[in-house]
């Protein structure tokens, strides 16, 4: 018969498993027309352009300026510093796809999370932002 230590053990053990293998805020998943909010490689970005869900919207959250020194083909920016920036997300509608990107991630990971917390339904946000887009060798447009 097992001691209680050790069945105290067992169930720490398999309690810890269960929580490093739940569903957390955000994973990178290669799978790039898997729905949810999530992040992608800038490759799997780069594939979901090329076979775009319906109505998909491309989401620079860079400033002016970063933009118009080079985007995604497509894209539409919303500035993270505007004064009515989560304004302008709530804005959007939560069941449209979205394929998300900034400079680097930072300001990309701070608005898929508020994305996540208005209910959006599939935002694929670019690991590593525009950044790793162009280290991947993808294009930009001017």
């Amino acid at each position: 018969m097992r001691s209680p230590r050790s069945i105290i053990l067992g169930l720490l053990i398999a309690s810890v498993l269960l929580a490093s293998c739940g569903s957390g805020t955000t994973t990178t998943d290669s799978t790039p027309r898997a729905a949810g909010v999530r992040l992608v490689t800038p490759q799997d970005g780069a594939g979901i352009l090329n076979d775009p869900p319906d109505n998909l919207v491309v989401l620079d959250v860079r400033t002016a300026e970063e933009f118009d020194a080079g985007h995604i083909e497509g894209a539409t920016m919303i500035d993270f510093y505007g004064d009515e920036f989560s304004d302008r997300i709530a804005e959007l509608d939560p069941e449209t796809p979205y394929l998300l990107y900034c400079r680097s991630g930072n300001r990309s990971g701070q608005t898929r999370d508020l994305m996540k917390q208005l209910g959006f339904s599939d935002v694929a946000d670019i690991d590593g932002g525009v950044a790793a887009w162009t280290q991947a060798g993808l294009p930009l447009s001017n």
